[in-house]
């Protein structure tokens, strides 16, 4: 018997609220565009139905980012901007994401959800062998923890319309490349929450 959890990856103020530090990169156009938000929350009060667990991962640093990668192109701008930081609005999962004290919360340094996190464990704690999956941005932290769990030996379930970039050319491309190591669905296809 297969034992599925759900990853919200990322879905976090910063990145996607209209008044994140970030919002110029486009996410937060493309989460509504593509109504992430609702699809997301549809997703997690299915999976909550059929007992799955929920794993809320969020991108962070401490107010003086002893954990940022200064010679990141990508995170080393958090600190430039003042950025991500954790204990406050910005590391905040969206208001609009139903997130309850039962959930499982696990705090990333880097892009993948796996590096250096107690998500790992989690899912060995709890038995998985399935992730579903969906985030911002698709061409990162999705991309990144999709391809380190199978690489972890995880079965990979995209749940594409739950996920979006800064773009929505960079979202279908990343898309595309991912039904090579898992299967691709919707909030409303996928097996496991139907």
């Amino acid at each position: 018997m297969t034992k599925t959890a759900l990853l919200v990856l990322d879905m976090i103020n910063e990145v996607i609220h209209e008044n994140g530090k970030f919002a110029g990169m486009g996410m937060p156009a493309q989460v509504k565009e593509r109504n992430v938000l609702a699809n997301t929350s549809a997703a997690i009060t299915k999976a909550r139905a059929k007992g799955i667990p929920v794993i809320f991962v969020r991108v962070g640093f401490s107010a003086d980012y002893r954990e940022c990668p200064e010679g990141s192109p990508l995170l080393g701008a958090a600190k430039e901007y003042g950025a991500l930081q954790l204990n406050d609005w910005a590391t905040e999962i969206h208001e609009d994401i139903d997130q309850r004290p039962e959930d499982f919360q696990v705090t990333k340094h880097r892009v993948s959800a796996f590096h250096g996190t107690s998500l790992d464990l989690i899912l060995k704690r709890i038995g998985a062998d399935t992730l579903l999956m969906g985030g911002v941005a698709t061409d990162l932290v999705v991309q990144t923890t999709a391809r380190d769990a199978h690489d972890k030996d995880f079965k990979v379930v995209i749940l594409e319309d739950c996920c979006a970039a800064g773009s929505a050319e960079t979202h279908d491309n990343v898309i595309a490349m991912l039904g090579a190591i898992g299967r691709v669905e919707t909030s409303t296809s996928a097996k496991e929450l139907n």
